[in-house]
């Protein structure tokens, strides 16, 4: 029944406001109820109060036994005060039955809603326990509030004595029928039909708004089910500058990052395909060609040397992706232990020597001391830096300067950075030289044998050790790379054959 959003998120609004008015009209119910009881209760009070007074001077000198007789004579007279006071407060509150009766409870005279008045009426009397209240010369009472929930006639009644003291009978005061009920049945429509308003209204806006936060949902559904069958090249449209337009943002650039990534798997699998075709079919050209005699015993050495340069570089091109697999999977394992960030700068350095003497370039190494000892994974750090160094020894310009520098940036922190002259990264790739497979070179000019992970594997040992890596350059002109390292004050282990 509730499938969609809408469907449950209008439900719940419209039971909140049912439930909302519902509890509004009984409070306000209850509260009119109270106030008008309360107000009926001392109108019944004072006015019981008056005709006791009046019907006490009436019957001052009269004996019990003849208190009925002289209130029918008072009674029909229209022009004694007791029958005037009588008529004129049944005329002022017509809600109001005024009654007088005898000390047996007969009742003699009744004026009001329904009553025939200035008649004796031998067939009504007022209960025994009126009689008994009354004649104890207290006051009964039946409270109006407890008649609404019983269906009693809320009543007031006083006793009747003479001068003597004696007991002749009594007046009551009651209700019998509530005026107010229109009024409440009245307030209750005007209520409702408010409650009615106010809910097309709320519909109104719940439309509009929810419309608005699901039309996005659905649209990133329909991009979701499009991302399924590899089609990433769907985007939401923004609208606003609330949470859900930061959540289509923030979906678009995950449609974004899944398209680039795509791209790049693409690249990847090209990238492989050729690196792995290439050698192969090289060693297989060269096998072929020395089986079949085609090449020379005398020549065979140097081929022989090509072929076993091919096979060293697919054994390259496995170990990073075994490399890859084992971080991917988290099974990479850091063995933290202090050593000198500077020797392993020197080492890294001196392996390059053939390839810097053959592009002529102009090489630097500052450092801020002789020995900075820093807390980390050597054999990672080691690659990170090596791959750096390699990158920049590729990527440099013939005679450009490769600089090498360590240097203290905070308390605890050595940063380790390497520049290069040469083609740079464009400004649109920068943001993306750490993902994985991304080449800046799509060309394959330069960078004929990399896969783009190099840079990926070193921000990845960086990351799991806490520490931070960047790369900053100017397209055409220069790159330089930076990461940081925990420094220690420990005295570095000597790594075997570290110096050899």
């Amino acid at each position: 029944m509730f499938k969609s959003v809408f469907a449950k998120y209008v439900t719940a609004v419209m039971a909140i406001f049912a439930i909302g008015f519902a509890l509004l009209l009984a409070i306000v119910t209850s509260i009119v109820n109270d106030y008008v009881a309360g107000t009926k209760d001392r109108e019944m009070s004072s006015t019981v109060t008056a005709l006791r007074d009046c019907v006490d001077a009436t019957v001052a000198s009269v004996s019990p036994e003849n208190f009925s007789s002289e209130m029918c004579a008072a009674f029909r007279d229209p022009d004694t005060p007791l029958s005037v006071l009588f008529r004129s407060l049944s005329a002022n509150d017509g809600d109001l039955t005024l009654s007088v009766a005898d000390r047996q409870g007969k009742v003699i005279y009744m004026i009001g809603t329904g009553a025939e008045s200035g008649a004796l009426l031998p067939d009504l009397t007022v209960s025994r326990e009126i009689v008994d209240t009354t004649k104890s010369g207290k006051e009964f009472y039946r409270s109006l509030k407890s008649s609404l929930s019983k269906r009693a006639i809320p009543t007031r009644a006083e006793g009747v004595f003479n001068a003597s003291g004696e007991y002749c009978g009594m007046v009551i005061v009651g209700i019998t029928q509530l005026s107010w009920g229109s009024m409440m049945l009245e307030m209750t429509e005007t209520i409702l039909s408010t409650a009615l308003l106010v809910l097309v209204a709320a519909m109104i806006a719940v439309y509009c708004i929810s419309a608005r936060v699901i039309s996005p949902l659905r649209e990133m559904s329909v991009a979701a089910e499009r991302f399924a069958k590899g089609k990433f090249d769907t985007r939401v449209r923004v609208r606003g500058d609330d949470e859900v337009a930061r959540l289509a943002i923030a979906f678009n650039h995950i449609a974004e990052s899944l398209e680039n990534l795509e791209k790049m798997r693409s690249t990847f699998v090209a990238n492989v395909s050729h690196d792995l075709r290439t050698p192969m079919t090289t060693i297989a050209g060269f096998i072929g060609e020395i089986r079949d005699g085609v090449i020379p015993p005398e020549k065979q050495d140097h081929y022989l040397g090509v072929i076993e340069t091919e096979v060293k570089r697919l054994s390259r091109l496995v170990a990073t992706l075994l490399d890859l697999s084992r971080i991917q999977a988290g099974e990479r394992k850091f063995a933290m232990r202090p050593f000198d960030i500077c020797e392993m700068g020197r080492q890294i350095l001196i392996s390059f020597e053939q390839q810097i003497e053959e592009k002529h370039l102009e090489v630097e190494f500052e450092t801020d001391a002789d020995r900075m000892n820093v807390y980390a994974d050597y054999d990672a750090i080691y690659q990170v830096l090596y791959n750096l160094c390699h990158n920049a020894v590729k990527f440099s310009r013939e005679g450009g300067l490769l600089r090498v520098r360590m240097n203290e940036i905070k308390e605890h922190k050595i940063q380790v950075s390497v520049y290069n002259e040469g083609k740079g990264i464009a400004e649109e790739d920068l943001p993306f030289v750490f993902e994985r497979f991304y080449k800046s070179d799509k060309s394959r000019g330069l960078d004929k044998s990399g896969l783009g992970l190099g840079l990926y594997i070193s921000k990845t040992i960086m990351d799991a050790h806490g520490e931070t890596i960047r790369a900053e350059s100017r397209s055409g002109e220069n790159c330089e790379f930076f990461f940081t390292l925990r420094k220690t004050a420990m005295e570095p282990e000597r790594r075997k054959g570290e110096t050899e």
